[in-house]
This record gives C-alpha cells, structure tokens and sequence, in this order.
C-alpha cells in the first residue's frame, strides 16, 4: 500500500464534540459573569487547544483580545476543565460512518493525534469505545500542539513507519499546517471544524466529504 501508517486527528474528525464544549463554555462565561455564546460560535472556536478556546470564549471572538487579563484567562481556564470534566462525552457521538471505517482500516496502524489534554481524551475515547483502533494516542499536553510537526513526528516514530508512508486524516487547518511541516502527506474532511477555512485552499493531497471516503486513499497500491 501507498501509506503504512494513518494519523487521525479527533475533534471535528472521528467526533463531533462541540455541545460538550458548548455547555462547558456557557457555564464557565456564567460563573463570571460574562455573556454566553452560541453553539456556532464555539464550533468556529475549536481546534486550537481547550486553553485557546477559553480565551476565545472570554473575548467573545476568533482573535483573543489584547486586553484579556492573564489571571482571569487562567481562572477561567481552571473553571472550564472543571465543568468539561462532568461533560466530555455525555453528548459526544461519532460521525457518519467512523466506525464502520476504522473497521475497515484495522489493518492499518494508526495514531490518534489531538490537541485534547489526555484526561478529557481518554475519558472520551472509553465512553465511545475507540481507544481499541490505536497503537499510538498523542495528546495535547504530552508535548507542542498541533499545527507543530512535534506530534505528528512522534507518532510516526512511535509506529517505527517512516513519514513518506505515513498520512494525517484532519478537519482543520492545524492538521494540514502540521502535516505539511512534517512532510506527511494530509487528507482533509470537510464535515469538521475547520474556524471558517475553505480547506482547499491549503492546498491538502486530497480533500473528502465524508468519512468512507478516505478508505479508497488509505487503500490503494
């Protein structure tokens, strides 16, 4: 085959998690006072790390704003982990054909990469039965976030494949950034969250609609 490895990223790809996200946000804004926000608007958030999304939530936009005091982003912070802890999962669910794909692809070694902190991952992996499909789960506070090529290289270390057989499956502009300052090859889906980027754009191998459609690429010869 074309690719010995496939690296999945998590939010927006194999799960759409935003309505945990979203209580989270809204009860953390609550306790300070500050306005709630749409469900929109925290999906337009997402994918740059919980700690981002929090200072995105208390500047009520994409750009943090410059006056945002760092011990209020750090309390806010510490509040939504608390708040995310009794969410993750609970309203959390697959995508369309996730787990009939991963299926399909057990043949492959994958690698879960995700700028998600390890204790919310594999909270959410075990309520959706999906840590069985990885050899390898990297996480956001194991080491640089994604769009660094860091954990992207890890995985393909840690897998022993080289990363001209290795591919990045993502939703996200973090996930091509990474992928292409790793020299991996990067399949992105379209159904995700992708904070308003037209991801052909960024100029990925190939760019799917839906989640069967990456079988074909990861399959071929």
């Amino acid at each position: 085959m074309k690719y010995e490895a496939a690296l999945f990223d998590l939010d927006g790809t194999l799960v759409d998690s935003v309505y945990d996200l979203y209580i989270a946000m809204n009860l953390t804004l609550s306790d300070l006072a500050f306005p709630i926000v749409s469900q929109g608007l925290v999906q337009s958030w997402v994918g740059n790390g919980i700690e981002m999304l929090v200072k995105r939530g208390l500047s009520g936009d994409m750009k943090v704003s410059e006056h945002l005091d760092p011990a209020l982003a750090d309390k806010a912070i510490a509040l939504f982990y608390g708040h995310y802890e009794q969410q993750v999962g609970e309203y959390s669910v697959l995508y369309q054909h996730v787990e009939t794909g991963l299926a399909a692809l057990r043949g492959i070694p994958k690698a879960l990469i995700t700028n998600k902190a390890r204790c919310f991952t594999e909270k959410l992996l075990d309520k959706l039965a999906l840590r069985s499909h990885f050899e390898v789960i990297v996480c956001g506070d194991d080491m640089a976030k994604k769009p660094s090529p860091e954990p992207l290289l890890f995985a393909c270390q840690q897998l022993n494949v080289p990363v001209s057989q290795a591919i990045m499956i993502g939703d996200s502009k973090s996930d091509i950034l990474a992928a292409q300052a790793a020299h991996i090859d990067v399949l992105a889906v379209n159904y995700g969250y992708n904070q308003g980027e037209n991801l052909a754009d960024l100029n990925p191998q190939y760019l799917c609609e839906n989640f069967l459609d990456i079988i074909p690429v990861l399959t071929q010869r």
